[in-house]
């Protein structure tokens, strides 16, 4: 006869896990795009939605306190009155945990004048009398009361460690006693977390002890006269009362009156619309794919083709010919487009129908000059040069560098990127990806890449896959896309931002894809010799640094540095430091702490060999690897769609934080080399940009004056501010001052300035305001800027790029002042994103005007970097000159400084 299997009954502490997934964020706060903190509810659905995925219980409930007093607090007033008041943080996101938890068809149970944990310990027993396994998932001891073989602990100790499970042998060891003596060891011991009192002088090792000597705090009471300290005793006999009072205080009533029968437990329907609309809301993209399928796809009334003979072909081409606006998507090998083979390319016209177009067919195969797809990019290469048509895409520039490597050349296309359209509406928002904007805009859950392919070692090539599977996938991506253009195209136009994005931003998506296609070459020789030096540095720094120790160690293991540098040498003595921050698993070490011990020199030398590895791994070992053999060069990818300032960045390297002050962050630089060896690299590098636009925005007559006369910016504001003449401006004035002029502008107080400048507080407030009474129009230009968000709830450049400001009268003040100096910078260095992509589409065609061989190379932040022939530097630097500082008109002329050299160190 078969033995049935159990049925497990989850029962989850609600309270204690929002509490823990808030805490989990304290430090560094997850805020959504809108400024709205969301750590708690992240952290506590990323737990709920594991439990549901993973141990797929039978049963489940999420228990949660209730604000009004319980029995507890009629026995005892100050029951748990110690306790902080909950954050506002959280108080804010307790309505949307309890939300998702019932959406994600979980019971919620909580009852008024019980506690979470009488609820669970009622379900618990309850659950273990019907033959269940429960499952109890909390932190707190008490719990441990409840443990039997029917019921366990399932303790999740960190956010991202396995589960780990106690029965009754673990809460023994865990504990020291059995569960059915945690109850009293609490009575002795008390519960400073819940303001048990317990016995007063009595902690956890001599409760333990008392229990396991005598059986029962009963047991011990009425054996008293056998305890030998007379001090214990004494302690004992005056708190007996109290004692007994706690250990009530501390019994879980598993007796609460829950109606409910624990059928009523299972797993109910997911709401998926709601549980969709809040996580796009909250920016949870990673959740989605975890959500029920149902009501999730919109498959109705759509039509999918799969083209596979000459006929079709030559009719979609047909339609194509007539057609203003078409969808294009391509399916490739590789997500390298210098590597990537094509699969198949699709096509959308009309919304809700779309063609697939694969490479391989049966007896056509990929490569063949008879196949489907060369017939079709044969007719399609024609259509990419008509301006009178759009091409419609989703990250448009990996598949025009796609098409460049088959042969067709995108360089007068009409474009609509709608990942692009998404940022330039939405800046602020971390997600403008294809699958996340088809659910938050049309409902459509799309299939996921992986459902095709798979994942780690088991994923295959798309090439791999059945063509009528890679159809459906490839026609719903660009079908979504042409939908989602409507949407955006939309608006764009409400918000007047369609003239940026057709005339700024699809143009640098153009010479963003050229520049990725060019490359920048790089000199192997130069970074072996580099390594060389860090690897022999570095070497130098251990033995320094095990000299100063006293003896050797892992100096990459956090636990044991923390113990050498506080507990052996307590280094944060020695520079004045009264404590070190310590966590649960040691003392921190990261920078801000060995920036806070530099003044000894085991810290500063500590900072070095940190700087060093970093510097190693992230460049010097790391851009060989990157360095493609066929053209000897990297090819960075540039970011259109991160930054919320307008800002490009790249990766794959990332070129735009290799440090520039540093002599090693120069070295690096060095490998960075023209393409031919009578080539140089000229670097053009706009000066003081963000001051400069600063004076046009603010009006600041002083500011503006001192720019058009070509003064020292930093010694002219010293000066001003100082009362000295300008002569009399000393390096640590002009210091203090550069740091000011550019601190403005990032919001810097005075408790900023006065640890970059070594200046007091009071020094460094009376700097500010002076700076202010000085220039009168920047202090202006602040308060309007703060007055307009209140009424617009957005700022915008110079061109007209807006980024919306949330969260400017929140309660946290931390994340009051942090948008507050968003919403002033961002029109700055906003309009200096605007300018460098202006100049950057300006200066392409110019120098085809001339027949300039120079080809542009790199940009980083407000620097532009040109591979040129020997013969052509004066030309392309007056050239380039010219296009940047004309850019844009200002109230202030734009100064470019120009740079040539054998490598990029020399030239900058």
């Amino acid at each position: 006869m078969s033995r049935k299997k159990k049925r497990k009954l989850f029962l989850l502490d609600g309270t204690a896990l929002a509490y823990r997934s808030h805490f989990a964020f304290v430090k560094r706060p997850l805020l959504n795009s809108q400024g709205r903190s969301v750590g708690a509810i992240f952290a506590y659905t990323g737990t709920l939605l594991r439990i549901l995925r993973e141990e797929k219980p039978d049963l489940i409930a999420v228990a949660f306190d209730r604000p009004e007093p319980t029995f507890r607090h009629e026995k005892y007033a100050e029951y748990k009155a110690t306790r902080d008041k909950t954050p506002d943080e959280l108080v804010e996101q307790l309505p949307d945990v309890k939300a998702i938890t019932e959406a994600l068809g979980v019971r919620l149970v909580e009852k008024a004048g019980w506690e979470a944990d009488d609820l669970i310990g009622t379900l618990a027993v309850r659950g273990a009398e019907s033959g269940h396994d429960v499952f109890i998932v909390a932190g707190d001891k008490d719990f441990m009361q409840l443990v039997s073989d029917e019921i366990r602990i399932f303790n999740i100790a960190r956010a991202d460690s396995d589960v780990t499970l106690q029965g009754i042998d673990e809460v023994r060891e865990k504990f020291g006693v059995p569960p059915g003596c945690v109850v009293d060891v609490l009575g002795l011991m008390g519960d400073s977390s819940d303001n048990v009192p317990g016995v007063p002088g009595v902690g956890v090792k001599t409760a333990i002890k008392l229990i396991n000597d005598y059986g029962s705090m009963d047991d011990v009471y009425r054996n008293l006269d056998q305890i030998k300290s007379a001090a214990l005793r004494k302690k004992l006999e005056q708190n007996r009362d109290l004692a007994f009072l706690s250990r009530e205080l501390v019994v879980i009533d598993c007796d609460a009156p829950i109606e409910s029968d624990l059928e009523t437990l299972g797993q109910a329907e997911q709401d998926t619309a709601f549980l969709q609309e809040k996580f796009i809301e909250f920016e949870f993209n990673s959740f989605i794919p975890y959500l029920d399928a149902t009501g999730a796809r919109d498959d109705v009334d759509r039509t999918y083709n799969l083209v596979d003979d000459d006929a079709k072909c030559d009719a979609l081409l047909s339609r194509l010919a007539g057609a203003p606006a078409f969808g294009f998507d391509t399916e490739t090998t590789s997500l390298n487009p210098r590597q990537a083979e094509i699969v198949g390319v699709s096509i959308a016209i009309e919304e809700r129908e779309a063609f697939y177009i694969p490479a391989s067919l049966p007896g056509r195969l990929f490569g063949n000059e008879d196949s489907i797809l060369d017939r079709f990019l044969e007719g399609f290469a024609v259509l990419l040069a008509d301006r009178e048509k759009e091409i419609i895409g989703q990250n448009l520039k990996y598949d025009l560098a796609v098409l460049r490597r088959a042969g067709l050349d995108p360089a007068d296309a009409r474009l609509f990127d709608t990942m692009v359209a998404h940022y330039l509406c939405h800046p602020g928002e971390m997600q403008h990806g294809l699958d996340f904007l088809s659910l938050k805009y049309l409902g459509v859950k799309k299939i996921p890449t992986t459902d095709l392919i798979g994942k780690g070692k088991k994923q295959i090539s798309m090439a791999d896959v059945p063509v009528e599977k890679v159809c459906e996938y490839a026609c719903e991506d660009v079908d979504m896309t042409l939908r989602l253009r409507n949407i955006f195209a939309r608006e764009l136009d409400e918000m007047e931002l369609t003239g940026l994005f057709y005339d700024l931003e699809m143009p640098l998506l153009l010479v963003l894809e050229e520049m990725e296609h060019k490359g920048l070459r790089v000199d192997r020789d130069v970074l072996d010799s580099l390594q060389a030096e860090y690897a022999q540095r570095v070497s130098e720094l251990t033995a320094e640094i095990y000299g100063l120790a006293g003896e050797e160690f892992n100096i990459n293991s956090t636990q044991q540095l923390g113990k050498i540098l506080f507990e052996k040498l307590e280094v944060h003595k020695e520079v004045g430091l009264k404590r070190v921050r310590k966590t649960k698993t040691g003392y921190s070490t990261n920078a801000a702490v060995l920036e806070s011990i530099s003044a000894h020199p085991l810290g500063r030398l500590l900072l070095e060999y940190r700087r060093l590895q970093k510097l190693n791994s992230t460049y010097v070992e790391a851009l060989p690897r990157l360095i493609e053999k066929e053209t000897g060069c990297v090819h960075t990818s540039f970011n259109q769609a991160v930054a919320a300032t307008g800002r490009l960045s790249s990766s794959d390297p990332n070129l735009q934080n290799i440090p520039i002050r540093t002599p090693e962050g120069k070295r690096i630089r060095e490998a960075f080399v023209p393409r031919e060896e009578d080539w140089r690299i000229l670097s053009a590098d706009y000066s003081q940009v963000e001051l400069r636009i600063l004076a046009h925005i603010s009006g600041d007559e002083r500011l503006q004056n001192a720019f058009r006369e070509g003064e020292d910016i930093h010694s002219g504001t010293a000066s001003l501010i100082f009362g000295v003449p300008l002569d009399g401006v000393t390096p640590e004035l002009r210091g203090q001052a550069k740091t000011i002029n550019f601190g403005i502008i990032y919001g810097m107080g005075p408790q900023r300035l006065a640890r970059e400048t070594g200046l007091s507080f009071a020094e460094a407030k009376n700097f500010i305001e002076a700076y202010f009474d000085t220039f009168p129009g920047v202090k202006g230009y602040i308060d309007s800027t703060l007055e307009q968000v209140g009424e617009t709830g957005f700022v915008s450049t110079l061109l007209g790029r807006k980024r919306a400001i949330d969260d400017l009268d929140t309660m946290n003040q931390m994340v009051r002042a942090s948008m507050e100096n968003v919403a002033v910078n961002t029109p700055i260095q906003g309009t200096a994103a605007d300018l460098i992509k202006k100049a950057m589409i300006a200066i392409p065609p110019a120098l085809a005007d001339r027949g300039l061989r120079a080809v542009m190379v790199l940009q980083v932040h407000d620097e532009l970097v040109f591979d040129v022939p020997g013969d052509e530097i004066d030309a392309v630097g007056a050239l380039v000159r010219a296009e940047m500082e004309s850019a844009m008109e200002l109230d202030v002329p734009l100064v470019v400084d120009i740079g040539v050299g054998r490598n990029w160190r020399e030239a900058h």
